[in-house]
């Protein structure tokens, strides 16, 4: 990671905000949008599943919103509707294991950023 870093982002009721901004932001829209919304958001961690996402998790932060939110993970899940064989339930709780280690390796990242005070 890097050091402090700000960006400007423009909205809708304060024009031009300079705002702290974490090194694992991927950036900010382009359009305007109002300062409770403007958030960051991380690399998003997604899993494809019979045909579709089953999950998905990203860090994000509102620390403009009217209820601040901290670095945080947001987490999808959308299972999809599926019948399956014997063979088919194997392969499907093989994912979730794997994702719940997964999921379990971004809570200890988001705990390290906590720690260290990172929005």
């Amino acid at each position: 990671m890097t050091g402090p870093r700000t960006v400007t982002v423009p909205t809708l009721d304060h024009g031009p905000v300079t705002i702290p901004e974490p090194a694992w932001c991927l950036g900010h829209h382009a359009q305007p949008e109002v300062l409770v919304d403007v958030h960051h958001t991380g690399t998003p961690h997604v899993v494809d599943y019979g045909g579709g996402t089953a999950l998905r998790a990203e860090l994000v932060a509102f620390p403009y919103g009217e209820t601040p939110v901290p670095a945080s993970v947001h987490v999808e899940l959308l299972v999809p509707d599926v019948t399956l064989d014997p063979p088919g339930l194997e392969g499907l709780a093989a994912v979730l294991v794997e994702q719940a280690a997964e999921l379990r390796r971004l809570a200890l990242r988001l705990a390290v950023l906590r720690a260290g005070g990172a929005w």
